[in-house]
Parts: structure tokens; sequence; C-alpha cells
């Protein structure tokens, strides 16, 4: 759901915020709240950080979240254990979801992985069914990139 414009101006915008600033939280609460402000139907953004074998909450933007998820549980756990991404057309229908949010019907997680290791996840949640295309995914993976690339 995504135009290309708005593909070049998220992009450009994130790489604008974090260039040459080398604090990772920082980075992240600034992506996680231009992520929030710039996408059309979604209900929260944010990251879990890879920590001590589980994901730990990272900054987001939205209602309040799970604070610690284990690898290969719900979209989040799932997509780190893998290291790849998971776009899940309704959350409802995916094994071990985990609902912090009741509201949130799709989703989409991205990890973050720098040299082969597992930094944290990026995850997107949206009230509204199949709201993650293809394009969505390539976009995003692009976002968590310039993000690893700025560490």
């Amino acid at each position: 759901m995504f135009i290309q414009d708005q593909n070049a101006t998220l992009c450009q915008s994130l790489y604008a915020l974090i260039h040459g600033e080398k604090d990772f939280i920082a980075n992240l609460s600034n992506a996680s709240a231009l992520l929030f402000h710039s996408l059309e139907q979604i209900n929260w953004a944010g990251f879990y950080l890879f920590k001590e074998e589980e994901l730990v909450l990272g900054p987001f933007q939205g209602k309040t979240a799970c604070i610690r998820i284990a690898l290969g549980k719900g979209v989040c756990g799932t997509a780190a254990s893998l290291k790849q991404t998971l776009v899940v057309k309704d959350v409802h229908q995916f094994p071990g979801h985990i609902a912090c949010d009741a509201a949130s019907r799709s989703e989409i997680v991205v990890p973050m992985i720098k040299n082969d290791k597992l930094l944290g996840v990026l995850d997107i949640d949206s009230p509204v069914l199949e709201r993650f295309s293809e394009e969505d995914q390539r976009i995003l993976e692009e976002f968590v990139t310039i993000l690893v690339n700025e560490l």
C-alpha cells in the first residue's frame, strides 16, 4: 500500500534523521515515530531487541505492548528465529499469535541482522486484514537496511 514517492520519502527521511548518529536506541526511537506517523492504517510500529536469547521491547509508537517474546513464539519470535521477514495477512490465523492489541488484524515483522547477527526485529501491526503487500515488505526491508547500516 505504498506508492513509489512515499517509499523514497520514507527512506530518505530515515536516512536524514539517523545519518551520523550512532546511538541505536535514539535511531530506533525516531524510526518508530517516522513509521507510525507516515504509514496509513497501522496501529503499532516499533522494535524488539534481541537480548539474552529472547526479544525485549524496544522503542515503539502505539498502545502498550508485550515486554518479552521467546524466540519461535508469535510472529515476532518466529521471524527472529527464522531470520526472515514474515507478512501475516490475518494474525488470528497465525498459530501462537501473541495478541497485545485485540484490534490488530495483520502484521509484518522484519528481522534486523548485521554480519549474520540478529539485533532484533521491526514489528508493524494494522487493524486492517491483508494490510501489508510485497511492495511494503520490500520497502520495509530497505528501511531496516538503512537502520542497521548506520550502526
